[in-house]
């Protein structure tokens, strides 16, 4: 029987300066900060939390023992996208709110579940940030 995949439960994005980046997901996307520690003598990691899912937040410069990665890491690489409740103008609001600049939207893009409304900007690393929502307010 061939292996299937069910969800994701959490992404790992190189960043410059793990501080920053914690504080922006935090007051910009409202995501909670922890600290964790994986175990085995390594140090601390900072994860970003919401809902079920988290990120891990990986220093560029981390050792490759410490912590195993992807073999191309760049900060700055990353395009994600998040859904939210909050219609795109609430969205839009929010980010002027938070001195964060638009790159585009909102627009209609095509999501795994149908059509989006998406608006996009970047993070302290320059990775692309999608924020959207289905039509019927589904997360």
């Amino acid at each position: 029987m061939p292996v299937t995949i069910d969800a994701l439960d959490h992404l790992v994005i190189s960043v410059v300066d793990v501080g920053r980046t914690a504080e922006w997901y935090k007051k910009v996307l409202g995501m909670e900060v922890k600290i964790f520690d994986p175990g085995q003598g390594k140090k601390p990691r900072t994860s970003l939390i919401f809902g079920r899912q988290k990120i891990n937040v990986r220093p560029i410069d981390a050792d490759k023992v410490e912590w195993i990665t992807a073999d191309h890491e760049a900060a700055g690489s990353d395009d994600l996208c998040f859904l939210t409740s909050s219609s795109p103008a609430e969205v839009v609001a929010h980010l002027k709110a938070c001195g964060v600049a638009i790159e585009e939207g909102p627009v209609a893009k095509q999501g795994a579940r149908g059509v989006l409304r998406s608006v996009y900007c970047r993070d302290p690393d320059g990775s692309l940030i999608e924020i959207s929502s289905y039509q019927d307010g589904a997360t």
